[in-house]
């Protein structure tokens, strides 16, 4: 009982989710897929030997 207007909300939702079609930046798509090195670079600019080195501070 009283769940008539939260399941047509949900309803509402995933209708709205299935039949949309939401712009696509195609040329960032494209710069991700690509893996280039500036582009993981920037993305994680953690440096990837600090965890190996760790253990020798200790």
């Amino acid at each position: 009982m009283g769940r008539g207007r939260a399941k047509a909300k949900q309803t509402k939702v995933a209708r709205e989710l299935k039949y949309s079609s939401p712009h696509t930046d195609f040329d960032s798509l494209q710069r991700e897929l690509s893996g280039s090195e500036d582009a993981a670079e920037r993305r994680n600019p953690v440096d990837q030997w600090a965890d190996e080195e760790e253990w020798r501070r200790a």
